[in-house]
């Protein structure tokens, strides 16, 4: 879920001036120096998302069977959720760049396509379909670990407009975020940053941050707590696609290219 080029690039010219002949290691959410096929890239992407949708249905199933109180169901799926995508994020990173959301991926090829850091063509190509059939197996499997209905549509409407605006603020914090983290060389933080905004963002956005057009997908097939009706899916990857223009917009506001890193604060 990162700008991996540009950590490919600053870690180039940071071996260069370092005294050490072994390069760094590269930080979480960065490609390698040799960077992986594109297949090693594709089934990171799909084996990341489907169990990032495992987590959040599996976790959903598990708390409304232990508790009826719906404040302690969220807190044990966001709980999950953000354990689990840290360790996502810190496991395939340096494998595909842990993006496990077309959104992250298209804002991406976005970027690199106006001459910035992020993923070519075919690799958003690639990335997008691993990502929508993993977001469809994990909640498939997850309702097979518990003994629901392999597939079953949601029926839990999520159309009002103000979970709409969720979904709209929850995907520009998760671009700004992740690009912010890219330009300012901080993407060694990306497993615990992005885990705790995810976290942070159940509570404070009315949507529970979804913020990811896969994963919304992929919960469409479930009738479980973490559920979507197939008839609210539209709206929401229309509001996260919206979401991440915004943020590509705040990163270029705040986070000027080319800014000097002696302005920058220490890290």
């Amino acid at each position: 879920m990162t700008a991996t080029e540009a950590t490919e690039r600053d870690g180039a010219a940071a071996s260069a001036t370092t005294p050490s002949a072994v390069a760094p290691e590269p930080a979480p959410g960065a490609t390698p120096p040799q960077a992986p096929p594109l297949i090693a890239k594709a089934a990171a992407e799909l084996v990341g998302t489907a169990a990032l949708v495992a987590i959040v249905v599996g976790s959903g199933i598990q708390a409304t069977g232990l508790t009826r109180d719906v404040g302690l169901q969220l807190l044990a799926d966001s709980t999950a959720t953000v354990f689990g995508l840290g360790v996502l994020i810190l496991l395939l990173g340096p494998v595909s760049g842990a993006h496990f959301n077309p959104a992250v991926t298209l804002a991406e090829w976005w970027t690199a396509r106006r001459g910035g850091a992020g993923v070519p063509l075919r690799d958003a190509a690639a990335y997008i379909p691993a990502q929508i059939v993993g977001a469809i197996a994990g909640a498939v499997l997850a309702d097979a670990m518990f003994g629901e209905p392999l597939v079953k549509w949601s029926t839990h409407d999520r159309s009002a407009g103000h979970l709409l605006l969720g979904e709209v603020v929850a995907t520009a914090g998760l671009i700004l975020l992740v690009f912010g983290l890219a330009r300012t060389d901080r993407l060694r933080f990306a497993p615990v940053a992005v885990a705790s905004y995810i976290g942070a963002a159940y509570w404070f956005t009315s949507s529970t941050s979804f913020a990811n057009p896969a994963v919304t997908i992929g919960r469409a097939f479930t009738d479980t707590f973490a559920g979507i009706a197939p008839g609210s899916v539209p709206g929401f990857i229309g509001m996260q696609l919206i979401g991440a223009v915004v943020g590509l917009a705040l990163v270029a506001l705040i986070f000027t290219p080319g800014r000097n890193k002696a302005e920058q604060p220490a890290g």
